[in-house]
């Protein structure tokens, strides 16, 4: 039944993945972005039109001519739920098939280093039996956090570990539902790519300025993953000779100088050297509040980000070398107060960076910030409409048996 409700979602992945993305679309633009006759694409769309899952909107734009229709999907035929996870809170929302927010955002805080993975499923349980959407009508779960993450066999080699089974399917086994797992910083730069500023540029570096400074790239359009998946851990090129212990293990890493947990350190230190600043009036000082008072004016703050940003600018001269990307997004918690990361940054890439490489590369601030997780987990899970989407329903189908 489950398999039956959602083959097209397989069967006709490639023309439902760029509706989602463009969410409006006529049969030529559909036919010249999958690379199918348009004969072909006209007979998918009236498949999908007689199943429920899309409808026509109207007639596009014609210089002359016929005009031709717009397609596009209907919203509410099924559902995606989100979880993005960061070191210390999951957020939690359910996007419907036109990316629109459906749901309250649900926020869990925790520390992921000690979060038992017990714990996170009864975390989930909860917000399905309070969400207001039908759960049959949910397509899967995604699962979007920091660490390294194994997508293929659904494992967290850093966290939420457990001793005989997969995070995936232990939450399968559970939910009753497909469960995907994947990078939260590669879920960001999906976002970015698909629905932020960069939505133009087929290869581009998404910073996820968080607790540590997580690299997400799209690489000639794709998602660029590295041999075994574990690409762009930015946090951990080792620049500094600090001797301070990074959370990997190791010492001097950008994380040590650049992350908001470093920040925050130097915050609470500057406090209590006697700094002046608004940050003295907080009992105890939190990276959102190192933020608000940045974006507030309070010269300490702003100094503690552009000391960050810097040395962010630093390795980024690093990456722009090797990458030559087309674009740089400044994207994840910190880049609420963007723009005060950009002039450091630029003042590094000028010290460090090729001039040539650097003119060649844009620089944005994310307008998506801390929703930027949330939607490319969505997204991810659009990316997994084909076979995986397939093996997935046929593995839930298993266990209800």
């Amino acid at each position: 039944m489950l398999s039956r409700k959602l083959a097209p979602l397989v069967r006709y992945s490639e023309t439902l993945k760029r509706l989602y993305y463009n969410k409006v679309l006529t049969s030529t633009e559909i036919s010249e972005q999958t690379g199918k006759s348009i004969p072909y694409t006209i007979k998918v769309l009236n498949e999908l039109i007689k199943d429920g899952y899309v409808e026509e909107k109207g007639f596009a734009d014609s210089s002359g001519g016929r005009k031709p229709i717009n397609y596009s999907l209907i919203a509410n035929t099924h559902y995606i739920m989100s979880v993005a996870m960061d070191q210390f809170s999951a957020q939690v929302v359910v996007v419907d098939m036109n990316n629109n927010f459906v749901t309250d955002i649900g926020q869990y805080d925790f520390d992921i280093s000690t979060l038992k993975a017990e714990t996170f499923l009864s975390y989930l349980k909860a917000y399905l039996n309070e969400m207001t959407i039908n759960k049959s009508d949910l397509i899967g779960i995604v699962v979007t956090m920091p660490g390294f993450v194994d997508t293929e066999n659904g494992i967290n080699h850093t966290f939420l570990s457990l001793p005989d089974q997969t995070l995936v399917d232990y939450l399968e086994e559970h939910l009753s539902l497909p469960v995907f797992l994947d990078n939260n910083s590669t879920a960001i730069a999906l976002g970015e790519q698909k629905f932020g500023v960069a939505t133009h540029e087929k290869n581009v570096m998404v910073l996820n300025l968080g607790w540590g400074i997580g690299l997400g790239m799209i690489v000639d359009d794709t998602i660029f993953r590295g041999n075994n998946g574990f690409a762009g851990e930015f946090s951990h090129i080792p620049l500094f000779q600090n001797g301070k212990l990074c959370t990997c293990g190791k010492r001097g890493c950008l994380e040590t100088e650049a992350s908001l947990i470093a920040i925050t350190a130097n915050a609470k230190k500057g406090i209590a050297d006697g700094q002046v600043s608004s940050l003295s009036n907080y009992h105890e000082i939190k990276a959102d509040d190192i933020l608000r008072e940045a974006d507030k004016g309070d010269l300490f703050a702003v100094k503690l980000i552009s000391e960050a940003a810097y040395h962010v600018g630093q390795g980024l001269a690093i990456l722009i070398h090797l990458m030559n990307p087309g674009a740089v997004v400044l994207s994840g918690k910190g880049s609420t107060v963007g723009n005060l990361w950009m002039a450091p940054i630029q003042q590094a890439m000028n010290e460090h960076c090729i001039p040539r490489l650097t003119k060649l590369t844009e620089f944005f601030v994310s307008d998506l910030n801390s929703k930027a997780q949330l939607i490319g987990g969505a997204a991810l899970m659009v990316e997994n409409f084909g076979k995986k989407l397939d093996k997935k329903m046929n593995s839930i189908m298993d266990l209800s048996l």
